[in-house]
């Protein structure tokens, strides 16, 4: 899962810290020192590390956190917004065109994944309600443009391809002339991709950039390339007229270097995370959001915003309220478990939960299994027990296990495995709680 080394040890790190009885100026330098080493093991460029730990050391220090009323909580709250900054925190949103055809250009070297993302960015947007022409760029691959067709015929999309031997830049020209003539919304051209930057490939990018009115020009970068990648992104921006970056593989990326230096050294934010093989797994990029998962704070807009695909807003609103009020019962986590299922991957929606615990491959398997077992004890119990599940004892417990066909140990490992839910929460420091409050309001205004 993305950033899962780096975030298990800066959690580490500053449960530590809040573990402290009292924090001084020696507590803060020494957090640095471990926050330093785990940045550079996560691969993240050493002059990038080095600017970060300065400029968090200068703000805590500078805000006289060690004689704050929550000091651990102010340094933690310091530490976010500085790798927020650090993820790109500014101008991730894609720029449409006020009127008319809006264009965007897929760079990248061979292999990042351009077309796959191609047909993920038509999906999304055709899902929007947008109309959305693919157009086959890259006409020195013909299993690129068979490729391109497939995806656009699996979404509904139409796909621009020429395979008379017209030059890359004839094509985007009448793919754009064609989008203007029957009122498309966006345009997403697919190009040609090399092993190595070459002056041929950006040649003939630079003659597309002068050819049509482009409002976007993103390259794809392998997450998992590390450095490599920031590297390929800072070569392209010198030629060509980048906007953004498109990461893919961010969900495989354990350790995150690519993205938290990528925009320091390039300039270029990161506007898409690819996070999966699906034709859905794309997402838009919010460094404020990543930030907080990668402390363990968790992502209550992006669940938010899944579960509004699936409920509607005053039902999201309401389950959120509930959840983070800390009182609800079995019933209510029955009900988001039903949910889970149709919003994604239980490994990926854990990591948006705040105050849960790491899990890894094998507990999200034995997780998707647990699932079974919750609605089965869960429908074994009265409409009270599911509200008020503390009122539950042993000979409860025995009549629950027997109407669900399981065992007592099973019915307390659900009961506890809600106790701690629910104890997390209600434990969470309020400046967190705010945080995420703050977080859900935007999503919700977003909406």
């Amino acid at each position: 899962m993305a950033f899962d080394s780096l975030s298990s040890r800066l959690q580490g790190i500053l449960k530590k810290i809040r573990g402290q009885a009292k924090i001084t100026e020696k507590n803060i330098d020494d957090m640095l020192v471990e926050v330093r080493r785990a940045l550079l093991e996560a691969d993240v460029n050493y002059k990038v590390v080095q600017e970060f730990v300065e400029d968090v050391k200068n703000q805590a220090i500078g805000q006289k956190v060690i004689q704050s009323v929550s000091p651990s909580q102010m340094i933690v709250k310091i530490i976010n917004d500085k790798l927020a900054e650090l993820l790109g925190e500014g101008d991730n949103e894609i720029h449409f065109a006020r009127t008319g055809v809006t264009s965007i250009m897929l760079v990248g070297l061979q292999g990042t994944g351009k077309t796959t993302s191609a047909g993920k960015l038509a999906n999304m947007y055709k899902k929007e309600g947008k109309k959305v022409l693919l157009v086959a760029g890259d006409v020195y691959r013909p299993a690129a443009i068979d490729q391109l067709i497939q995806l656009g015929e699996q979404i509904g999309v139409q796909v621009y391809s020429d395979r008379s031997g017209t030059s890359p830049v004839e094509i985007a020209k009448k793919a754009y002339f064609k989008a203007q003539k029957e009122n498309y919304n966006i345009v997403i051209i697919d190009t040609a991709g090399r092993l190595e930057i070459d002056e041929t490939l950006m040649k003939e990018l630079q003659d597309i950039e002068t050819s049509i009115p482009l409002n976007e020009e993103l390259l794809l970068v392998d997450a998992l390339a590390g450095q490599n990648a920031v590297n390929v992104a800072k070569e392209f921006h010198t030629k060509v007229h980048l906007t953004g970056i498109i990461m893919s593989k961010l969900d495989s990326d354990a350790r995150g270097g690519a993205a938290l230096s990528i925009k320091k050294i390039s300039g270029l934010p990161i506007k898409f995370a690819g996070v999966g093989e699906k034709i859905e797994d794309i997402e838009t990029f919010h460094p404020d959001r990543m930030a907080s998962r990668i402390l363990g704070m968790g992502d209550v807009v992006s669940l938010v915003e899944k579960a509004q695909e699936n409920l509607d807003q005053e039902k999201a609103v309401k389950a959120t309220k509930k959840i983070m009020s800390g009182n609800f019962g079995i019933d209510d986590i029955v009900n988001l478990l039903h949910q889970i299922r149709r919003l994604g991957p239980l490994g990926k929606l854990i990591t948006m939960l705040p105050g849960m615990p790491k899990i890894n491959s094998d507990q999200v398997e034995q997780g998707e299994k647990n699932i079974n077992i919750i609605e089965v004890i869960s429908n074994s119990m009265t409409p009270k027990e599911r509200k008020n599940p503390d009122i539950i004892k042993a000979n409860r417990k025995i009549r629950i296990a027997k109407g669900a066909g399981r065992s007592v140990q099973d019915v307390n490992r659900v009961i506890k495995s809600y106790e701690m839910l629910r104890d997390n929460i209600k434990k969470m420091n309020p400046m967190m709680r705010n945080m995420i409050a703050a977080q859900a309001k935007k999503g919700g205004e977003n909406k």
